[in-house]
Parts: structure tokens; C-alpha cells; sequence
């Protein structure tokens, strides 16, 4: 039973649901009274999850590439407009129906081929996961350093940091995404006066901005500027690539489709400007203060003589990492695993196989150079995400009219059992975006299509799902 509610938002009732192999709690509709998050909210949840580590080092790639500061910045504001789109568009469905990026995905891939797409989307979110956990791990390797003076001699300092770091992202994954909630509201306003604070400190410092902010781009001519910027631009859009997937699972919690749009136009480009700008900035300083380019925040903040200061930063660096690797790389994977066997894994059962394999990717390879990390990891992964977003914005917006029967997408034999559970058609349509977008990477003459990853797969499954799911109506 379905109830209709103001803003266009729809309650479903699933008390009459007999099957309940694809239902459990963390995966039903959220009612209306649970969905109040406004566009402070939203944009609050996005400020945090943009104020994190890698944000600071991200333009540092760009300009360790070839570009000079506002070719990083401008790079980096476009992606981040760009990914805003299919952001805004997936999160509709979440605010409409309450349903999760799994549910959602099972009207286009069938109640049982939406595992496909889920489980592509949770494999990225452990290699997030475990970035993040190597950084923060690398945050409080240097916090005992500066507390403990043996242990900056440990030769497994680095190793130790990693695994009592992710020991405690285990600990809230545990215990819930209540246990953190109070840390969350703390982490990334702190980590962004902290990076306020360096950036004062930076200018007064080095009595200016520094040299990188002067230095011109290294690229010759306007062809070597395009042969960097498109897989560029590629890496930038793939940074957010995921969310822009299993945003339903935080949108529908919105109160209205004005508080989710509102809101993450409001909290995703500006802030990633903004805390690209202040790593780029004041690194550029730690030319000038220190007589080397220091990318890494928390290698920075070790060279304070205050430990105070040195304490307090480092701990706030690791809150805002914790909260931000529990929002952004635990919530989707826990959601996407679960979607796979509802009945047995459940969100925690989820987080523990998000936490494990975020150690079996091994994240200090995908960080050990700027090329590895844009042009490896973020614009490889990519090539499969764009795809599985084409269909899904396809499939609700020209193909299902923004109409869905929610109790079907919690049932077999229901609107959406297509073949057996799978939609192959949408398989199909994965496979060739996949295929078109990744193919640059066996033919060299084809590169460019791998450089276009993401904006290439995605048109190609969207074009091929909609031909070929018109044809047989």
C-alpha cells in the first residue's frame, strides 16, 4: 500500500510482503517521518565527506602533471559540476520512494541482477576504505611518534598505525552509525579550521602564497594541455563517481527533492574547491618555509615545534578521516553486500567485508604516485561505474517515468523479475559501455576512449538501454 505525501514524496506500507528473501530492515523504505534531513543537512553531509585528505592532495596530481594552480582548481570545479548532475538525478528516486541505491537498481538490473551493479559499486567502496584507512593509519603513526619517541624508530610504526586505525573504523561499524554520529558533527568543521588555520599560517609565513602559485604550466602547447586535462577531468568525475551511484541511500532521508538538490549544490563543488585550494596553497608555502613541496598534510603538521599544536591537528585529521571513511566508503558497501543475501548479511555483517577487503586491495599501492592513484585508480574505476549510472538514469527517467512499485522491488515474480531476476538487457547495456570505455587500455590507438572513461561508458549504455529496452516494448 502506497500513500502519497506533499513534495511528491510516496510511503510504501510492506506489512503485506509475504516473501521477504530480498527485505530486512536496513534495506526497507524509509517512512515519512524518518525522512527530515533539509538542505543544511545535505550539505552538511557533504562539506564532511569533501573535507577529508584526499580532497587536499587531489590537485596536488594535477600539478605534480604538468598544470599550474588554476588549471588544477578549474579542473577540479568542472569535474565536480559535472558529477553533480547524475548526483542530483540518482538521488531523486531515494527522496521520492526511500529506497536505497540496491533497491533502486533492482527496477533497472531485476530483483536479483541488481547484485551486479551493487557489488561493482561495493568493490570500489572497499578500495576507498582502505585509502582511507592507510591515511588515517599514517595520522596516527605520526600522533605516537610525536607522543612516544620510540616508536618513530619502530620500522612497522607505519604498518602498526594502519591496523590499530582500521580497528577502530571496525569498532564503529560494530556498534553502528549512531556511535559515531557525535564525531561526525565534530570531525569535518574542525579539520576545515584546521585547514584554514594552515593556510593563515602558510601566507604569513612564507610572505606570500609561494612560488607554485607563480609557477606557470610546464605544458608547451594547447595539445599537451588537452592530451593531461580530458583523463584529468576523467579522475575528477570519478572521484564521486560512487556517491553519485548510492546517493539514494543517503537521499532518502531528504524531506524534499528542493533539499537534496539545494543541498548538494551547496556542499559538494564548493567545498572541494575550497580545500583544494588550501592544499595547493599552502603547499606551495612549504616551498618557501621548508625548501620542499610537503603534499602530505600530515607529514606537514610534523614539522611544527609546538607538540600541542602537532597533537591536536593530527587528532583532528583522524576524526575527520574516520567519519568521513564511515559516511562515504561503509554506508554503500554494508547496503550493496547486504543486497546480495538480505537475510544473512546484515549492515554490519556488510561493514566487516568492507573492512576486509579494504586490506586485501592493498591501498599504499593505489596511493604510491599521482599517476597510479588519477590515472589508475580513479579514472580505471570509472569505466565501470559511468556505465551502470547511464542506466539507471535512463531506466527511471525515459523508461519508468519516475513511476515505480516499490512492494515489487522487495518480491520475486513481481514487475521486476524479468528473466529469472535479471534484466539482460541492462546487463548487455554494461557490458558494452564497459567494454567501449575500457578497450583504450588493449588498443593504443584507442587510448582516448579510456581517457574518456566514465563520460564514455556512461552515453554508451545509456543509448544502447534505451534502444533496446524501446524495441521490445
Amino acid at each position: 500500500m502506497e500513500k502519497l505525501f506533499s513534495e511528491g514524496l510516496v510511503e510504501t506500507d510492506l506489512s503485506s510482503l509475504n516473501d521477504t528473501k530480498l527485505f530486512n530492515k536496513d534495506l526497507a523504505p524509509t517512512k515519512i517521518n524518518q525522512r527530515t534531513w533539509g538542505t543544511y543537512n545535505v550539505a552538511s553531509l557533504w562539506i564532511g565527506m569533501s573535507v577529508c585528505i584526499t580532497t587536499y592532495m587531489l590537485a596536488s596530481g594535477l600539478i605534480a602533471g604538468g598544470m599550474n594552480w588554476w588549471q588544477a582548481l578549474m579542473t577540479i570545479a568542472l569535474g565536480n559540476v559535472i558529477v553533480l548532475i547524475p548526483m542530483i538525478l540518482n538521488a531523486h528516486a531515494g527522496t521520492k520512494y526511500g529506497i536505497p541505491f540496491p533497491v533502486l537498481a533492482r527496477a533497472a538490473f531485476g530483483t536479483l541482477g541488481s547484485n551486479v551493479p551493487a557489488l561493482l559499486r561495493a568493490i570500489v567502496a572497499c578500495g576507498w576504505f582502505g585509502i582511507q584507512t592507510w591515511i588515517g593509519g599514517q595520522a596516527l603513526n605520526s600522533l605516537l611518534s610525536v607522543l612516544i619517541p620510540q616508536w618513530a624508530s619502530w620500522d612497522l610504526g607505519s604498518a602498526a598505525g594502519f591496523l590499530i586505525f582500521w580497528l577502530m573504523n571496525v569498532y564503529f561499524i560494530v556498534n553502528g552509525m549512531e556511535s559515531i554520529r557525535w564525531l561526525e558533527a565534530l570531525g569535518a568543521p574542525f579539520l576545515l579550521v584546521v585547514g584554514i588555520a594552515l593556510l593563515i599560517w602558510a601566507y604569513v609565513q612564507a610572505g606570500g602564497w609561494g612560488p607554485i602559485l607563480s609557477q606557470p604550466s610546464k605544458f608547451q602547447t594547447v595539445g599537451e594541455f588537452w592530451k593531461f586535462f580530458i583523463p584529468a577531468l576523467t579522475g575528477m568525475v570519478g572521484y564521486w563517481a560512487t556517491l553519485s551511484l548510492n546517493i539514494p541511500d543517503f537521499s532518502r532521508f531528504a524531506k524534499s527533492q528542493k533539499a537534496q538538490m539545494l543541498g548538494q549544490a551547496i556542499g559538494l563543488p564548493p567545498t572541494m574547491v575550497l580545500y583544494s585550494f588550501i592544499g595547493v596553497a599552502v603547499t606551495s608555502a612549504t616551498v618557501v618555509i621548508f625548501g620542499e613541496a610537503i603534499w602530505d598534510p600530515v607529514i606537514l603538521l610534523t614539522k611544527f615545534h609546538n607538540p600541542i599544536i602537532v597533537i591536536i591537528s593530527l587528532l583532528a585529521l583522524m576524526v575527520a578521516t574516520l567519519t568521513t571513511n564511515i559516511a562515504a566508503n561503509v554506508v554503500s558497501p554494508a547496503n550493496d553486500f547486504s543486497n546480495v543475501y538480505p537475510q544473512k548479511i546484515t549492515f554490519i555483517r556488510g561493514g566487516l567485508m568492507t573492512a576486509v577487503l579494504g586490506i586485501i586491495i592493498m591501498p599504499w599501492k593505489l596511493l604510491s604516485d599521482y599517476s597510479a592513484y588519477i590515472f589508475g585508480w580513479l579514472v580505471g574505476y570509472s569505466g565501470f561505474l559511468g556505465p551502470i549510472a547511464g542506466i539507471l538514469i535512463c531506466d527511471y527517467f525515459l523508461i519508468k517515468k519516475k513511476k515505480l512499485i516499490v512492494i515489487d522491488l522487495y518480491r520475486r515474480n513481481g514487475e521486476y523479475e524479468f528473466t529469472d531476476g535479471f534484466n539482460l538487457k541492462a546487463i548487455y547495456a554494461l557490458i558494452a559501455g564497459v567494454f567501449v570505455a575500457l578497450i583504450g587500455l588493449m588498443v593504443p590507438s584507442l587510448r582516448f576512449l579510456y581517457d574518456y572513461a566514465w563520460f564514455i561508458g556512461f552515453g554508451v549504455s545509456f543509448i544502447v538501454y534505451f534502444l533496446i529496452m524501446k524495441k521490445n516494448k
